[in-house]
Formats: structure tokens, C-alpha cells, sequence
């Protein structure tokens, strides 16, 4: 059991409204999913363990097998190897109807012909739930969703983010032992998404159900998530917190894709345990540098300073600047030993540098990280 989140007990014990909740860990063990022609796993000997009312996020680009992963849980593709458990029973090879899920998906999936609340309350009716008590369930589901007053409605006469409510509150109806979300904010605008994540967010606090959420949005899983879990390939490549994935990237990979704007990433060679950009020198931490003649140096926007008067550093020339505010990113050119390679810098947005101008940045000491110019894991502390 993960102290970090509260056991079922005390989720009881916190919410007088909800029933007795289902205990909820889920185990990936060594799970794969191999599709038919292709010898490549789309899921590839997969090991995460998701703690009982953890909001877990899976989190890759296009073909990383994040959804596939989460379609496995749910019973829509098949475990080809290893085993997927939900409160240590493998249910790999169990239909969907019985391994107490509900899933979100990314298009609503609502019936048009039923109202809000017949939409939300149609599982249960299935189920053989009496009328009354369905009502009961679908009109306490309405009241944390805000959606009282359009329960009598059909979803065309609704905007995209109360769909997206409807479909959450179908899925809470049925007080699963776990949440599926797949995508589920990717149909609404840029303002409505945010707002969205924020109301999932705290829905998943107060309900305490164990939540897996697929998402391409390294900013929404950032924001979101418990806990990130990170694919490439077919591969688990971190699950961490959000801030260790942030500070303690597992490799390059990771580095690159966790943080926006995303992290220089930069082959460099090592000269006397010092890491050298153009006439900047980043001293390693002999863990680091250790037998090594180069590495990919890793800096974030922020990590960087601008230098005062006579510091030596990276002359970078300021390409273009967008101002936002408190803060502005300038994203430039710099002659390395390899050649040219761009950069981007965050700086004060009350000294932002014109177009064509010419910066000198420096890089303060334990602000850089360093991965193998190979494998690209991460090297040292």
C-alpha cells in the first residue's frame, strides 16, 4: 500500500455519501500486447505497479502504446504475455463487464436519443437497478458535476466540455474500482481543457477511485497525475512524480519529452571533466564524466543566466522572442564544435533581448544534467 494515498477505509470515512469502495491496486506484470504482422510489441513486457486511489497518467508520443496499455486493462486487446491484475486477482483473460472498470473515452460515446440523465443511469438500468434508486445515483453524480440543470437534456444540446461531464458522471454512476480515461480532453478548446483537467483532478481527490488516464500532453500529465508513467515503443521508460521526472529525468528521452519548452539536449565533448559548449564550460560531477569523451548534456530553459559583464559563456544569437509576461523565451542559434545548433532561454521578461542581438549565457553549477551519448541514460547524481 502506498502511504502517499488514503486507503479505501478512510475514503469512507471522509465522504458519508459514497458506498463501501472497492480496494483497487493494479499490477502490470511483465504484461505485452504483440498485434497480428507486426513482431514489434506494441506493449512490450510491461511492469508498473498503480497504487489503490492513485491517479496514474500514461503519458508518449504517437505509438508509444500508452492507450493500447490502457485497452488491456479494460479488457478491449488482449494480454499476449504476462499478466494485468486489479486487487491482485489477474484478470487478463476476464471480459470488460467483469472486471469492475468504467472507461471515459475520448469521443463521449453518448446516446443521442437519451437524455443526460437516462445517458448517465443506462448501465445501471442494464444492471436492473430499480428506477428510484437509479435517479438517487445519477442525481448525486450530477450534483459533483455540475450538471443538474441539464439532466432532462439530449447531448446535442450541449457544448463539448458538459458532454465530456456527462460521460464522467455515466462512469461515476457505477462506483467501479477504477476509473479508465483515454484521451478525454482532446476534443475540447485550449481555455476548456484546462479548466477540465483541473475539475478531474479534484473529482479524482474526493472520490479516491484508482485512475488511469492516457493523455499525449506532457502538460496536462504534469499537472494531473499522482504519478507520470513515461512510454517510447512499446517501452516503460519512468514512472515517477512529476517532479522527479522533472529534476531526475531516467534518460535523454525522457529529458526531452517531460517540460515546456523542452529541454537543449546536446551532444558535448568532455575536456578535463568539463563539459564544453562553444566557450561554455560545464564542470561534471566525476560520476558523469567518468571514462567518457563526450556526453549529451542536458539544460533546461530556465537553468540558464544571462552573463554579467566579462563571464565567459555561450554567445547565442537571438533568432526571435516571445514575450509573456512575467517571463519571455528567446530561441537563438549558437556555433557549438558540431556546428550550429538551436537553443532556447527563458529570461526576465522586463530584459528581453531584440531579434539579431547577441547574448552571452553561463549555466550555475548542479543545474545541468548529463546522459550517455549512447544509451542515453541518465549519468551520476
Amino acid at each position: 500500500m502506498n502511504p502517499r494515498f488514503p486507503t479505501a477505509a478512510a475514503r469512507v470515512g471522509q465522504d458519508p455519501d459514497r458506498e463501501a469502495i472497492v480496494m483497487a491496486e493494479v499490477q502490470y506484470v511483465g504484461a505485452s500486447r504483440i498485434f497480428p504482422g507486426n513482431p514489434i510489441p506494441a506493449v512490450n513486457a510491461l511492469d508498473l505497479d498503480i497504487a489503490d486511489g492513485e491517479f496514474m497518467v500514461l503519458v508518449g508520443p504517437s505509438g508509444s502504446g500508452k492507450s493500447t496499455a490502457l485497452r488491456m486493462l479494460a479488457g478491449l486487446e488482449d494480454v499476449d504475455r504476462g499478466e494485468i491484475r486489479i486487487s491482485g486477482k489477474d484478470v487478463s483473460n476476464k471480459p470488460p463487464k467483469d472486471r469492475d472498470i468504467a472507461m471515459v473515452f475520448q469521443n463521449y460515446a453518448l446516446y443521442p436519443h437519451m437524455t443526460v440523465a437516462e445517458n448517465m443511469g443506462f448501465a445501471l438500468k442494464l444492471k436492473g437497478v430499480s428506477k428510484s434508486e437509479r435517479d438517487a445515483q445519477v442525481l448525486q453524480a450530477a450534483k459533483l458535476l455540475d450538471l443538474e440543470r441539464f439532466l432532462e437534456r439530449k447531448p446535442k444540446a450541449l457544448s463539448g466540455g458538459q458532454r465530456q461531464r456527462v460521460a464522467m458522471g455515466r462512469a461515476i454512476v457505477r462506483s467501479p474500482a477504477v476509473f479508465l480515461m483515454d484521451e478525454p480532453l482532446s476534443n475540447l478548446d485550449a481555455k476548456l481543457r484546462v479548466e477540465t483537467r483541473a475539475n478531474i483532478a479534484a473529482l479524482q481527490a474526493r472520490l479516491g477511485t484508482t485512475t488511469i488516464y492516457v493523455t499525449h500532453d506532457q502538460v496536462e500529465a504534469m499537472t494531473m497525475g499522482h504519478r507520470v508513467a513515461v512510454l517510447k515503443d512499446g517501452l516503460l521508460q519512468q514512472a515517477d512524480t512529476p517532479r522527479n521526472l522533472y529534476d531526475r529525468p531516467g534518460n535523454a528521452f525522457v529529458a526531452g519529452f517531460i517540460g515546456s519548452p523542452a529541454m537543449n539536449l546536446k551532444t558535448a565533448p568532455v575536456v578535463d571533466g568539463e563539459a564544453k559548449m562553444g566557450g561554455l564550460s560545464v564542470p561534471l560531477r566525476s560520476a558523469q564524466a567518468a571514462g567518457l569523451s563526450s556526453v549529451t548534456l542536458g539544460i533546461r530553459p530556465e537553468a540558464f543566466q544571462v552573463a554579467t559583464d566579462g563571464q565567459e559563456g555561450l554567445a547565442l544569437r537571438v533568432d526571435i522572442a516571445e514575450e509573456l509576461g512575467a517571463d519571455a523565451y528567446v530561441y537563438g542559434t549558437a556555433q557549438l564544435e558540431s556546428g550550429e545548433e538551436q537553443f532556447v532561454v527563458r529570461v526576465d521578461g522586463k530584459h528581453v533581448p531584440r531579434m539579431g542581438d547577441t547574448i552571452t549565457l553561463v549555466v550555475p553549477s548542479g543545474n545541468e544534467h548529463a546522459f550517455h551519448p549512447e544509451t542515453g541514460e541518465r549519468l551520476g547524481d
